[in-house]
């Protein structure tokens, strides 16, 4: 492979400032069960925006960098430094899942079966040119469905799932969202409602992305 690997990666310093940027990374080599996905679409969803913004101050948001190689920058409130001690000084990939087509596959059955398939996968750091991905965490596509059309296959279903598993061991026997719970969930973001399907092919539009979501 002769292209290069980029991610999206955000870190949180001691100065109480967070950054977005752009770093080229290797590409991977697939291990026995493994494919390589070059990632086509990945969604936006509130549990993206957590480890991308945190608690930022976005209005404070300022964007550097290049065209190709946007960096977002903002101030990082220091009541909340103590919350997010951990990951102080470490560059977090982002993105929770995607889909794309499998250029590369391990020596199994499973992996070789996926060869040249458009997949959706989850597991993280999906906000990137190229990701490994063990089989497992893939779900072959019928053909003709688009890479944007299943990008957010795992996410939002699994959340449903959940809040349908959930309610059934609970004994109930229906579940209703309310719009407070909508309001509740809106204001503790402070965001917009997230509706956007990044593509990575369009690296300048990143810094747009993430200041509209503010």
């Amino acid at each position: 492979m002769s292209d290069t690997n980029i991610e999206l990666i955000s870190t949180i310093s001691d100065n109480n400032k967070l950054e977005l940027a752009l770093r080229e990374i290797e590409i991977p080599e697939p291990g026995e069960n493994d494919v390589i996905i070059r990632i086509e679409a990945a969604p936006i969803n509130p549990s993206d925006l957590g480890v991308m913004f945190s608690a930022a101050d976005m209005t404070t948001a300022k964007q550097s960098g290049s065209a190709d190689r946007p960096v977002i920058t903002a101030d990082f409130p220091a009541k909340f430094m103590g919350a997010v001690k951990n990951r102080i000084g470490k560059a977090i990939p982002v993105g929770n899942e995607g889909a794309g087509t499998v250029i590369a596959a391990g020596s199994s059955a499973a992996a070789q079966a996926l060869m040249g398939k458009t997949v959706a996968f989850i597991g993280g750091g999906s906000y990137r040119k190229f990701l490994r991905a063990n089989v497992q965490s893939c779900l072959e596509l019928e053909s003709g469905t688009t890479a944007v059309e299943a990008a957010s296959s795992f996410v939002n279903p699994l959340t449903a799932l959940a809040m349908v598993e959930t309610m059934r061991a609970e004994g109930h026997k229906a579940a209703s969202p309310t719009a407070s719970t909508w309001s509740i969930s809106s204001a503790s973001q402070n965001r917009k409602p997230c509706c956007a399907i990044w593509v990575p092919s369009t690296w300048s539009t990143l810094a747009a992305i993430a200041l509209w979501l503010t």
